[in-house]
């Protein structure tokens, strides 16, 4: 499932094949040579064809959203300019990647977005979400996380994330660890691996924490993120639809994840069974090991 570290891998192989021609020649690979949407909100906001012509200046992630920003070919320095396309995968939205003439894995008709340059074509497949701003416009969207929320980002503000999980001290920490606006990036994966590594238990609320765990908490999140978006080696575009996300340190594939997925499975560090258990609002299955994340007692 899409979380901040497949989100962020998304982006740079997105950046790579839409801002960047071909080995040795000039930059011109990211000229949009057409751009095709199905998305009501999107083409009602914007008429598609504007696009065309446009250079696409670059793609970041922010949290769970990607951002593809573009602009005038005569202008694309000038923020004033650009535009930022922003969409939002949810649970099973993906962005496909092909060189111009490769055979497609999904069939083209399926494709909710499309944008082509001469060299490549990036396809978004089940994306629910997407909408166009103005850098300013942005800037007033709560929904999409500012940068110093987001745990991938050099201008991430870790005492202010600390100082936010802190606030909601009636939450469970399980569901304010998947809170964008606490910090954005963790998904449910990450937020059973998060807890089980620091050995907090999940269903406990935030007021239980001391400040070093919260730390902790906080730091670690970061740290297992970052780890799965290492950069590989070589100018490769891949859309990454064949990697595996890894919180052990584990070689083998088939351990390559504390506890998530593995109810009923023992413990990878004593041997008690994994527990499984809905949690939240969105029912959003959680996995914990009930002997080395024991809930503080009352």
């Amino acid at each position: 499932m899409p979380e901040g570290d497949t989100i962020f891998r998304t982006a740079r192989a997105l950046g790579r094949a839409l801002t960047q021609s071909r080995p040795g020649g000039p930059v011109d690979g990211s000229v949009v040579r057409q751009f095709v949407t199905t998305m009501a909100p999107l083409a009602q906001a914007e008429d598609e064809r504007s696009f065309v012509g446009e250079r696409v200046v670059r793609v970041e992630s922010r949290g769970k959203w990607v951002l593809m920003v573009f602009a005038p070919v005569d202008a694309v320095e000038h923020e004033a300019a650009q535009r930022v396309v922003a969409t939002h995968m949810l649970m099973s939205g993906s962005w496909h990647i092909y060189r111009q003439g490769d055979a497609w894995q999904k069939p083209r008709e399926q494709a909710r977005i499309m944008v082509a340059t001469d060299t490549f074509v990036a396809a978004a497949f089940r994306v629910p979400i997407a909408r166009v701003y103005t850098w300013s416009q942005l800037r007033r969207e709560r929904k999409i996380p500012r940068v110093e929320m987001d745990l991938l980002r050099e201008e991430f503000d870790a005492e202010a994330a600390v100082k936010r999980l802190m606030e909601r001290g009636e939450e469970a920490i399980g569901e304010v660890l998947l809170n964008q606006r606490v910090m954005a990036g963790v998904g449910n994966v990450f937020k059973s691996e998060v807890c089980f590594a620091e050995r907090v238990n999940p269903f406990a609320q935030v007021n239980r924490l001391s400040e070093q765990q919260a730390q902790g908490l906080v730091k670690r999140s970061r740290q297992l993120l970052a780890a799965n978006v290492m950069e590989d080696s070589g100018d490769r575009i891949v859309t990454y639809r064949g990697w595996q996300r890894r919180t052990t340190r584990s070689a083998d594939p088939s351990a390559s994840l504390w506890v998530y997925g593995r109810g009923g499975e023992p413990c990878r560090r004593c041997a008690t069974a994994i527990e499984r258990l809905l949690q939240g609002e969105g029912a959003r299955v959680t996995y914990w090991c009930p002997a080395c994340q024991r809930r503080p007692e009352s």
